[in-house]
């Protein structure tokens, strides 16, 4: 007898625990945030006649301390949809070098679907991708380098919350959209040629100078060179046909040209 009624209690034991896991997992799902697009610029979108499931660029110049978010319009060039202020970036003009040298990351980046971060302790973030085989190829170190919300950096790029709600938002509708990746590109400054005559004593010039090559092309065709990060630099190509090719064949194949 006791047995029978000890089950009524064990039975409704069991859907207590299974109430209170399922009460854990549905809090954990709500707190997961998605960022959102405010209806300005969606409607900024239809005005610029670019499709709200179209890719986009992200730029970032520190001496200006803006984030810029590019995005395709209808006839395949890029136009500026956003321009937002970075509220505080750590470190002075130049790449990141070393693990904990407060610098914030310069060069080029991709973001994809394993960057975001809703889970952040900055409200929301996405990892920069710092670094790729070029930094890795001189010995640069470094990890968890994110654009996030807030207003505080230790080598990142600290948006606010209120701004990073919407960058994060179009990041993730773009990947959200078959965007497989989006590049990101960090520079020191507007790579004018003002600007480069005016930091061109910098010792970081030399690497300031491979980077305007990709700054260059993109302003030319109005179209994101296909980057590829390869040992000891990087490589830019417009040709349509490199597009999908992989960094590894896009650098053997410069390799190879450059030897001939």
């Amino acid at each position: 007898m006791s047995s029978l009624r000890a089950r009524p209690f064990a039975v409704a034991l069991v859907i207590l625990m299974a109430a209170a896991l399922g009460a854990c997992s549905s809090g954990r799902q709500a707190r997961i945030k998605t960022g959102s697009v405010s209806i300005a610029t969606v409607s900024l979108m239809s005005r610029l006649d670019m499709p709200r499931s179209a890719p986009i660029l992200i730029r970032i110049f520190k001496e200006e301390a803006v984030l810029e978010v590019w995005k395709q319009e209808r006839d395949g060039r890029y136009g500026l949809l956003r321009s937002y202020p970075i509220c505080q970036f750590s470190g002075t003009l130049g790449p990141k070098e070393r693990e904990g040298d407060r610098q914030a990351p310069e060069g080029f980046y991709e973001i994809d679907r394993g960057s975001l971060n809703p889970f952040s302790r900055n409200h929301l973030a996405f990892n920069i991708g710092f670094p790729n085989a070029y930094d890795r190829s001189l010995g640069r170190t470094g990890s968890h380098l994110m654009v996030h919300g807030g207003c505080k950096s230790v080598g990142c790029y600290a948006m606010t919350h209120r701004r990073m709600e919407e960058i994060y938002g179009l990041v993730r509708e773009a990947l959200l959209s078959g965007q497989r990746s989006i590049p990101i590109q960090a520079f020191p400054f507007r790579m004018t040629e003002e600007n480069m005559m005016r930091h061109a004593d910098n010792p970081n010039m030399p690497f300031w100078e491979m980077l305007k090559v990709g700054y260059d092309a993109f302003a030319q065709t109005g179209v994101p060179p296909r980057v590829a990060a390869c040992p000891g630099s990087y490589k830019f190509t417009t040709d349509p046909h490199w597009r999908q090719a992989s960094d590894a064949e896009i650098c053997e194949a410069a390799a190879s040209y450059a030897a001939l």
